[in-house]
């Protein structure tokens, strides 16, 4: 496990400014947030390799894509079989994510298909597996709150900004 990095104001500035415009090049960044663009990007490369900041790839609309039905599936597997589910879930197009849970349940996806019968037909791939012993599915009606991770992120303390002057308050 990771030690958690300390943040300071630039750090959440410059999360904040790359998620409302996640296009933004490093030279808009550092005018935006007025500091050099090499603090900019020592500040993102800082980032990138604590794995605060994961990665750059769009967020897709599957519905967008003709993807519009999603379900959560919560699986029982058979007893030491995390691995093994993980390549089985792999190979499979339609699971979007999985994580191992607490709870009734050992594995918990989400998947999406072009229509329910589209849906059904990875449930029965699912079942397939001898690894899984039974799932559930929950069928998605309406997102409530997208995924998100700022409002978290701005519950921690600040540090304070041990350079870029210009950005100091």
């Amino acid at each position: 496990m990771r030690d958690a990095v300390q943040l300071d104001e630039l750090d959440f500035a410059l999360l904040d400014t790359l998620h409302t415009d996640p296009k933004i090049g490093a030279l808009e960044l550092s005018r935006r947030l007025r500091v050099a663009r090499a603090t900019v990007s020592a500040r993102l490369r800082r980032l990138e390799e604590s794995g605060i900041i994961a990665g750059y790839e769009p967020r897709l609309d599957l519905a967008a894509a003709g993807f519009e039905v999603q379900a959560f599936v919560t699986m029982e597997i058979v007893q030491g079989a995390l691995e093994a589910i993980t390549d089985v879930l792999e190979a499979i197009p339609g699971v979007l994510e999985a994580f191992a849970t607490t709870g009734a349940g050992d594995i918990l996806c989400r998947i999406a298909a072009d229509s329910h019968l589209g849906l059904q037909q990875t449930l029965i791939e699912l079942n397939r597996s001898s690894i899984v012993a039974r799932s559930t599915s929950v069928m998605v009606l309406s997102e409530v709150v997208r995924y998100r991770a700022m409002p978290l992120l701005r519950t921690l303390q600040p540090g304070k900004t041990a350079k870029a002057p210009a950005y100091r308050r």
